[in-house]
């Protein structure tokens, strides 16, 4: 059988389909999202979902590794200024509180404990990189496992997340409030591994 490349159609159901799941498994998780309510959203039927995308389980797998992927694209690591990158993560929890909500639903129902994606499918090796060669140059100067010092600056820069467990920051609050946050972050991870 010859496959062919999806049409624009095809394309853009999927789209919606891909749009409409990430919406219900960020506000539901995987266990309480619905298939119906991600076809009534996309404007198509199940069918369609499972022909697309496969099961719930398959979307879910879907819209998670999309989510990563845009996090590593929109938000690469500068190794050599950790604190200005903990500050664009923050931001982008902002812009997109929804993929953060997904890592979390994935945290919480598929990986309770050791690394959030399969060792095979990580998509820190290049950041785990960057922050062993900044360690060598002395822009990092904590000379601990470049897998805790990117775990820690990942984890400083969610501290008003969406899944913050103290205070969950909206993008709609003050400017001067973001830039208030912005800045103790950005000086607490410079002194914490810059100095």
């Amino acid at each position: 059988m010859i496959s062919r490349p999806p049409t624009p159609k095809g394309e853009a159901t999927r789209q919606r389909i891909l749009d409409a799941a990430t919406a219900e498994f960020s506000e539901y998780g995987i266990a309480g999202a619905r298939i119906d309510r991600i076809a009534a959203a996309s404007q198509t039927n199940k069918a369609q979902i499972y022909a697309y995308v496969g099961n719930k389980e398959a979307l879910f797998e879907t819209v998670f590794a999309a989510s990563l992927e845009r996090i590593v694209d929109v938000v690469p690591i500068d190794a050599d200024d950790v604190a200005d990158w903990a500050v664009r993560l923050y931001d982008e929890y902002l812009k997109r509180p929804d993929l953060i909500r997904l890592a979390t639903w994935q945290r919480l129902e598929r990986r309770p404990r050791g690394t959030l994606v399969d060792e095979g499918a990580r998509l820190d090796a290049g950041k785990l990189s960057a922050i062993s060669a900044a360690q060598k140059s002395g822009a990092i100067t904590v000379q601990g496992d470049p897998f805790d010092v990117m775990a820690l600056v990942i984890s400083m820069s969610m501290a008003w997340s969406p899944v913050s467990n103290v205070y969950a920051a909206d993008a709609d609050e003050a400017r001067t409030e973001h830039d208030r946050r912005r800045a103790i972050l950005r000086e607490t991870v410079e002194r914490a591994f810059m100095r």
